[in-house]
């Protein structure tokens, strides 16, 4: 059976979310963070980079977002979640699998390290370092995020979903992305984006991904 190794608060929920929409059977080994939000040691037991979610299932071991949900739309999908091969929905739905974490999430990544610095500096040059953050996430972060944002408020226009007429993987992958960037943005002048969040928190399986996976921030 497959074990999904789950940190809380992390992109791992979207793989219990998926799941939980295909039906597929499952167990979840939860871990928690530790006070420098990092994944705890016992995680590289399960693979040498220690980071969530792991999948396991029997000889195999696979990390990466993307890659678990290729392995698990390989052996459980049956054309589920994706739309018809060599139509330009699938093609769309590729697109987003990968550029979800290959793409959207390092500047959201780069904002919260610039929101960090600061805090865990020395109390002295606080001030001085904020300001410096402050200026680069001005300069070069928010400009790259409202492109990126942009961008999801358009690919939501035709459907409400990032990929075709119904709820794919495109969807599932970008739930993070686009949760993590709510708690910044809002969302009050992206009206699809906030529609598509508050569809996909409703949906049956992400509320029962949500009771396996355990306390959620995003959601």
């Amino acid at each position: 059976m497959i074990t999904i190794h789950h940190l809380n608060n992390s992109r791992s929920q979207r793989i219990l979310w998926m799941l939980e929409e295909l039906g597929v059977p499952y167990e979840v080994k939860r871990y928690e963070r530790g006070k420098d939000m990092q994944a705890p040691k016992a995680m590289r037991q399960i693979h040498p980079l220690g980071k969530s979610p792991i999948l396991t299932d029997g000889e195999h071991t696979i990390a990466e977002t993307g890659a678990i949900v290729e392995y698990i739309l390989d052996r459980h999908g049956d054309g589920r979640l994706m739309p018809p091969p060599g139509t330009e929905d699938y093609w769309q739905a590729r697109h987003f699998l990968h550029y979800a974490e290959g793409s959207a999430m390092p500047p959201l990544f780069l904002m919260l390290v610039l929101q960090m610095i600061p805090a865990r500096a020395p109390m002295l040059v606080r001030p001085i370092l904020k300001s410096a953050m402050q200026k680069v996430d001005t300069l070069l972060v928010l400009p790259q995020l409202k492109l990126h944002l942009d961008h999801w408020e358009q690919s939501l226009g035709a459907t409400g979903w990032f990929a075709g007429p119904e709820i794919s993987v495109a969807d599932i992958m970008m739930s993070f992305p686009v949760e993590a960037a709510a708690q910044r943005f809002g969302y009050e002048d992206r009206p699809l984006l906030r529609d598509f969040l508050l569809r996909i928190h409703a949906r049956p399986a992400f509320r029962q991904g949500l009771k396996r996976g355990g306390p959620y921030a995003y959601a």
